[in-house]
């Protein structure tokens, strides 16, 4: 039952057979009849009959909402036993926010030093979609917003401290800036993450509560494109203390702390609160609680 499950959730993923079928490395006629089979068994029609998929019958999605959580204890459990005899392995699915992305070589590498065993697999999407995706079984933890939008159903530990800057080419400024209002911010072109992403929704906050409703030159989900596009033409942006972490420094661009309003948020590893738990999950918590992340951006700005 548990391998007509797996098939299962590869057809929720893909939304289509012949793709389904290959991501589990069997023919399509092969998942089509352990589908079928699935629904003789519970007698239950789970799959939208069609030429195509079509989605899943109500039924059919109360039988995937069951199969996501009977694949995840397993694997749990698979987890929890390789633990005992050998330490920890397997695979471990992390969906970060593209912010936070400079921060997951931190994460991981503290934690592969005492779990060498455990490969991952790392996705950048939004807040929303971690969300959704770790109610789903998707993901095994994300790493997001922890004080924004609402986390039901997980458990948090902070990592660090979202702060916002300004980033600029020096010819576009007065050098002798040590900080800039957001007000001031909005009078350069500006290049913004998409609408989607939470970093977009927090400079859209800070926007209005200085009266402002901004409309950005250029919109990108992509962190490298957001920085290319600053260096390179004449844009501005509004970007965090982790991607100047990342960024060589150029001495044709300078990044000014935005104040008025200052805004922190804080950043942190999520993962579902569930029995039984991920032991990846746990021991991934457990090393996020004790990790100072590097901000040598804001400890320059202290000094």
């Amino acid at each position: 039952m548990l391998r007509k499950y797996t098939y299962l959730l590869a057809l929720a993923r893909e939304r289509h057979f012949g793709r389904a079928a290959a991501a589990c490395n069997i023919t399509q006629p092969t998942l089509s009849n352990a589908i079928r089979n699935l629904e003789e068994n519970l007698d239950v029609a789970i799959v939208e009959r069609g030429q195509k998929f079509q989605g899943f019958t109500d039924e059919g999605q109360r039988v995937l909402d069951h199969a996501r959580r009977m694949v995840a204890e397993h694997e749990s459990f698979m987890q929890s036993i390789r633990e005992t005899n050998a330490g920890l392995s397997g695979i471990a699915k992390i969906g970060v926010i593209p912010s936070a992305l400079p921060s997951v070589a931190h994460l991981l590498g503290s934690f592969s030093q005492q779990h060498p065993h455990v490969r991952f697999t790392v996705r950048s999407i939004s807040s929303r979609q971690i969300q959704r995706n770790l109610k789903e079984f998707e993901l095994d933890v994300g790493i997001t917003y922890l004080n924004n939008e609402p986390l039901s159903g997980v458990i948090t530990t902070p990592l660090y401290e979202e702060r916002y800057f300004f980033l600029t080419q020096r010819s576009l400024v007065n050098e002798r800036l040590s900080e800039m209002p957001w007000t001031h911010a909005a009078d350069h072109p500006l290049c913004l993450m998409t609408p989607d992403m939470e970093n977009r929704r927090i400079t859209d906050t800070a926007f209005d509560a200085v009266g402002l409703n901004v409309t950005p030159a250029i919109e990108t989900n992509s962190l490298i494109n957001l920085y290319t596009l600053v260096r390179h033409g004449p844009w501005s942006s509004i970007v965090t203390n982790q991607l100047l972490t990342l960024i060589s420094p150029d001495p044709n661009l300078i990044a000014v702390p935005l104040t008025q309003p200052t805004m922190n948020h804080m950043v942190g590893l999520v993962h579902p609160d569930r029995t039984p738990p991920s032991p990846i999950a746990i021991a991934l918590a457990d090393i996020a609680s004790s990790l100072r992340i590097p901000d040598p951006i804001t400890d320059a700005l202290r000094r």
